[in-house]
């Protein structure tokens, strides 16, 4: 490597060890229990009196631009969005602060959220600049209308039918996984245990294990739908996460799930804010 390649790389490590580095990815996880916070919210809405208010990400940036302040609010959590992009992008380059966050599987995983969390920030950032004429013309999508267009689109093209039964299989997977590594207590590897009292320590772990395993469940639940979609070849099966929790409040069960899934949703909000304060986010070879 040249010795302005190195420099350039000497400098990135320093700048993924910055206290400044670390406040932005903190922001970005609280962003993120935020969200989370307001979906489970307006879930309890629609159990309680069905309401219409979208239980999703728009639903809650919706819900935020009606309140005092509504767009400085938005515009913070699209700042903690960019905050979570960057902090995973730069895992992709470092590694996660992890025994084994070198691997390519790790960086990959990085990689992955990074986008997700940068088309998130965009989608955040789309909403603020187009909030006026939304509320005018009551424009915008669901994520369960955006999920719908887009599996019908794929299911038009040439094996896109198995392209969909592939992600559906995929997300359900991962709802797995999440569900189970949330039981495991996997989590608490990428938190500074050390710098919590024994109380600390249980209450954080308990909110993990619920808010992980709903977020997990959700999850499953929305590559189920797709899987349904595929096998009948029907769009109109698949589900964002609004209608997944509609369908759950309609079940023989009544709005009981729906109640159960919302709690670990906010759970898992209250759970993020435990996390900005704990978690490990400086990279593995950030320098400081």
């Amino acid at each position: 490597m040249s010795a302005s390649g190195s420099a350039v790389q000497d400098a990135g490590r320093e700048a993924a060890g910055s206290r400044w580095f670390g406040a932005l990815a903190r922001a970005g996880l609280v962003a993120r229990g935020v969200n989370y916070v307001l979906v489970g919210a307006i879930a309890v809405r629609i159990g309680v009196d069905a309401s219409s208010q979208e239980a999703d990400r728009q639903g809650a940036l919706r819900a935020v631009a009606g309140q005092p302040g509504g767009s400085a609010m938005l515009w913070a959590i699209a700042v903690g969005f960019a905050g979570l992009a960057v902090w995973r992008l730069v895992e992709t380059l470092y590694g996660q602060p992890v025994p084994d966050g070198d691997k390519p599987g790790k960086r990959l995983t990085s990689l992955a959220r990074g986008v997700l969390y940068a088309a998130i920030c965009a989608g955040v950032v789309t909403f603020i600049l187009e909030d006026a004429r939304r509320r005018q013309d009551g424009g915008g999508q669901s994520t369960d209308t955006q999920s719908k267009d887009l599996t019908a689109r794929t299911m038009e093209q040439t094996g896109g039918r198995w392209l969909v039964l592939a992600v559906g299989l995929t997300v359900a997977a991962a709802g797995v996984v999440m569900v189970v590594n949330a039981l495991r207590r996997r989590f608490t590897r990428k938190l500074k245990l050390g710098e919590m009292s024994a109380e600390s320590r249980r209450l954080v772990e308990a909110l993990g294990v619920v808010g992980r395993s709903a977020r997990g469940v959700v999850v499953c639940a929305v590559g189920v739908f797709l899987i349904a979609a595929a096998a009948k070849y029907d769009a109109r099966e698949a589900k964002g996460l609004d209608d997944t929790l509609r369908e759950t409040a309609s079940g023989p069960l009544g709005p009981w799930p729906l109640y159960a899934i919302a709690v670990g949703l906010i759970v898992f909000g209250v759970y993020c804010a435990f996390e900005a304060r704990y978690r490990k986010v400086h990279p593995k070879n950030a320098a400081g």
